[in-house]
């Protein structure tokens, strides 16, 4: 998948990170400039498996406006993911406990606060079900209320749904990327505060394609 930009200006770049890229550093930065010129600043993440959209900033001042409506809970962000199973209903909310072990890359749900936890809160919505290889794989939209690592991966694969193509936390669909997507982000323009938003459906290849995403 190639680097494709949504929107740009002298503010800001959106744009959709191929999964495999880095989304600090070498990365995209690196690779907007090559497309775009001038610099570009990181004020999200995306784990470098997963894909989707993205902004950056393109000055110091946007990066800080866009980084305090990050603080502020001002920047919305929804993704797509696959699952394994089906949740018990079709709509609702994970509040979890996270520890992240830098070491290992990993993440984990544990009961009590110490030391690095750290809250993790999503919604999820249920889009649809299909059969795959004698499993039963679910279409789920999530939002985001808090940015953890590998939060979505983990809150799912603690409730025994990994996503598909996520063998670090047990999936046992091995023949995709970890089928997570960035849809969407909505977010206030760092010029003048006015509520943008941008969004982009996963590419049609497997597990994608069992969902007819574009009726959803």
């Amino acid at each position: 998948m190639e680097l494709k930009i949504l929107y740009e200006d002298a503010q800001l770049a959106v744009c959709l990170k191929p999964p495999g890229m880095l989304s600090e550093e070498e990365g995209m930065p690196k690779r907007l400039c090559e497309v775009l010129d001038g610099d570009f600043f990181c004020v999200h993440r995306l784990d470098k498996a997963v894909g989707g959209v993205m902004v950056y900033a393109r000055t110091r001042e946007a990066a800080a406006a866009l980084s305090a409506a990050v603080a502020a809970g001002a920047m919305h962000k929804s993704y797509l993911a696959v699952v394994q199973g089906v949740p018990e209903r079709p709509k609702g909310s994970f509040r979890d406990l996270l520890y992240h072990d830098a070491a290992r890359n990993k993440s984990y749900v544990v009961t009590r606060p110490r030391r690095g936890v750290r809250e993790a809160l999503l919604d999820y919505e249920l889009l649809g079900s299909a059969e795959y290889d004698g499993l039963r794989l679910s279409a789920l939209r999530i939002e985001l209320h808090t940015g953890r690592s590998h939060q979505i991966r983990v809150q799912f694969a603690s409730r025994g749904m990994p996503l598909a193509g996520d063998g670090r936390y047990g999936s046992a669909v091995h023949s995709c990327p970890i089928a997570l997507w960035s849809e969407a982000l909505v977010f206030p323009h760092p010029r003048d505060g006015r509520e943008v938003s941008y969004s982009s459906l996963p590419p049609a290849s497997f597990p994608w394609t069992l969902f007819c995403l574009h009726n959803i």
